[in-house]
């Protein structure tokens, strides 16, 4: 998988760097700020990458996972390449009790649990995907976006307008479906988004019944998580996702404003990071 907030900041210059160009149609109401929040503070922090010990199987297995594909190396490669951070971030691999994933501000660390990655392998091998070790590291590379989301609106001091995880998932499907340069979407970075959200859907249909607890959670209920992403995935590109109305994935009811969904969302992320790009 390529370097993908490159990608999309590569794309960004292109949309609206050089005067007298003529603007792309899908931006041509973008403006973006000459400062912003939290964007003349230093840049010379990094992320840096640690494996924590495992004892048990499933983190033993979830740390295999992670470090056999060097997931935690490519991902602080992506920021350190392309972000500017304020101070030090640590990216760390580490033994939870529990699948999840998580940002910490006041440890400026990202977690990725390894019993995430263990059972996103078993979710995807009980459903009989070709290749569930592939699949599971597509949705942490996602996972991993999604934290990011919420890093950046803390170290930066971004405002958001609606409820931060939602804000969050946005950010990584920013990021992983934005085109490069050449105006062509990653096709490894969009099957992440898929794989992401199908992992949402099949956690969904493990919750049998629903309390006020999952209504009152600050995430949206999974299958909500899952059909954002996949009307975001559609509205991305419209022609290339058409498959995803015909073969039921995508109501067509909620496919009809995707793509007004995605500009909207591809717009504010662009606009928020901008100033942070190296």
């Amino acid at each position: 998988m390529r370097s993908r907030i490159l990608l999309v900041l590569t794309a960004g210059l292109i949309t609206v760097g050089c005067s007298g160009d003529p603007a792309p149609e899908a931006a041509d109401t973008t403006q973006l700020p000459t400062s912003a929040p939290g964007a003349e503070s230093a840049a010379d922090g990094r992320m840096t990458v640690s494996y924590e010990a495992a004892e048990t199987p499933e983190a033993i297995n979830g740390r295999a996972l992670m470090q056999d594909n060097r997931l935690l190396e490519d991902l602080a490669a992506d920021i350190n390449e392309s972000l500017k951070l304020p101070h030090d971030i640590s990216l760390r691999g580490a033994q939870c009790d529990q699948p999840n994933a998580f940002w910490d501000a006041s440890a400026n660390s990202i977690t990725l649990c390894y019993e995430d990655a263990d059972w996103a392998q078993q979710i995807f091998t009980e459903a009989g995907d070709p290749d569930p070790i592939a699949s599971a590291i597509n949705s942490q590379y996602a996972t991993f976006y999604h934290e990011v989301g919420h890093m950046a609106v803390t170290i930066y001091d971004l405002p958001v307008t609606g409820r931060e995880e939602d804000v969050a998932d946005q950010l990584a499907a920013y990021v992983l479906l934005t085109p490069g340069e050449d105006g062509v979407t990653d096709p490894a970075s969009v099957q992440a988004v898929k794989d992401f959200a199908w992992a949402f859907g099949a956690s969904g249909a493990e919750t049998t019944e629903l309390n006020a607890e999952d209504f009152a959670d600050v995430h949206s209920l999974d299958e909500t998580r899952m059909y954002n992403l996949e009307c975001w995935i559609y509205g991305s590109n419209p022609e290339a996702n058409a498959d995803m109305i015909s073969d039921g994935q995508l109501p067509e009811e909620r496919a009809s404003g995707c793509d007004a969904e995605w500009a909207q969302l591809e717009k504010a992320w662009s606009t928020l990071l901008y100033p942070h790009f190296k």
